[in-house]
C-alpha cells in the first residue's frame, strides 16, 4: 500500500475514507457526511481528548466531512484543505455551508439585531463564510443580516468569490495577532496558518503546514541568484516567514509571541542560532 499522509487522509486502523479503498488497509470504510462549523473557531486536534494539542483550527461556515463520532468528538477533514483530525461534536451542524460571503475584516463583532449599541452575541474571524439574507442601513450604518436575525457591519463582509489583490497586504492585516501554536484565526494564528489565511483571502488555497506548504507553493527560487520580492516566502525547518520586501518579513513567531514585521538578516541570525538557516525560498 503507498504511505498517506494521515494528515490529509482519513484512515485509521478502525475505519478510513471510502474514497481510500483500496489505497489503504482498514477493516471498513465510510462515506463522509456533510456537516459544517457553526461556532467562530473551531479546534482541530489529532486525538478526540482534550489534553491533545491543537493542530489547526476551522472557521465559522467552514464544511468538513465526518466519518465517525464518539464521546463528544468527530473525526472529519476539512473541504477547505484537507486536513484531518477531531473536533468536539457540537461545534459541528449537519449539511453543507449555505454561506455565500466572507468576513475580510480581521475581526468583526455579530450583534443580536442591526445596531451596534446592542451587546454582540459572538465576533468572527477574518475567513469566516457567512449566509448573508439581506441588508440594513440603520443611523448611517449599513448592516449584513443573517439567517438568525443577527447582523454584522457590512463592510466587514464581501461575496466569497471576490478576492484581494495582494495577499501580503491581507497579512499584514493581522500585525500585532497573538501567536497561537495550530492557530489559523485572526484571534490567534501561527506561521503556516498566516501564510494559509492570508492566501485564502487572496483567491489561493495552499495546504496547512510549513513542511507541506515548502513541497508545495510556487516554485522553488535561490537569492544568491534574484533579488527576494514582496509574496516570497522563506522557510526554516517548522517556520515559514512572508517576504513584504527584500529586506522585511512579516511572520507569526514564539519570539514577539505575535504576528511582526522583523528585518530578514536579524530573523536568519536569531533563527539559526538555534535552529539553523533557512532551508529554501519559494516564489508563490
Amino acid at each position: 500500500m503507498t504511505v498517506l499522509d494521515r494528515r490529509l487522509n482519513a484512515f485509521r486502523e478502525d475505519l478510513a475514507d471510502k474514497r481510500l479503498e483500496g489505497r489503504v488497509e482498514a477493516p471498513a470504510f465510510v462515506a463522509g457526511r456533510a456537516a459544517h462549523v457553526r461556532q467562530p473557531v473551531l479546534d482541530m486536534r489529532r486525538r478526540p481528548s482534550l489534553e491533545a494539542g491543537i493542530d489547526t483550527q476551522l472557521l465559522s461556515g467552514q464544511d468538513v466531512l465526518v466519518f465517525d463520532e464518539d464521546e463528544g468528538f468527530a473525526w472529519v477533514q476539512s473541504r477547505t484543505d484537507g486536513y484531518v483530525g477531531y473536533v468536539g461534536s457540537n461545534g459541528l451542524a449537519d449539511g453543507p455551508s449555505k454561506a455565500g460571503h466572507i468576513v475580510s475584516a480581521p475581526r468583526t463583532f455579530v450583534y443580536p439585531l442591526p445596531d451596534l449599541k446592542t451587546v454582540p452575541t459572538s465576533v468572527l474571524s477574518m475567513g469566516s463564510s457567512v449566509e448573508i439574507v439581506g441588508l440594513e442601513e440603520r443611523r448611517g450604518t449599513n448592516y449584513a443580516l443573517l439567517p438568525s436575525g443577527e447582523a454584522i457591519i457590512a463592510g466587514h463582509v464581501r461575496p466569497a468569490e471576490e478576492n484581494a489583490a495582494d495577499y501580503v497586504a491581507v497579512a499584514e492585516q493581522l500585525i500585532h495577532t497573538p501567536y497561537l501554536w495550530g492557530g489559523a484565526s485572526a484571534f490567534g494564528i501561527d506561521c503556516s496558518g498566516l501564510v494559509q489565511l492570508s492566501m485564502r483571502m487572496a483567491g489561493r488555497q495552499v495546504l496547512r503546514d510549513s513542511d507541506m506548504q515548502a513541497q508545495t507553493i510556487g516554485m522553488t527560487i535561490d537569492p544568491q541568484r534574484e533579488t527576494l520580492r514582496r509574496g516570497d516566502l522563506v522557510f526554516w525547518k517548522g517556520h515559514v516567514a512572508i517576504v513584504t520586501d527584500p529586506e522585511t518579513i512579516i511572520h507569526a513567531n514564539g519570539h514577539t509571541m505575535t504576528v511582526a514585521l522583523e528585518p530578514l538578516a536579524e530573523a536568519v541570525s536569531r533563527i539559526g542560532y538555534l535552529y539553523g538557516q533557512p532551508t529554501g525560498f519559494r516564489r508563490p
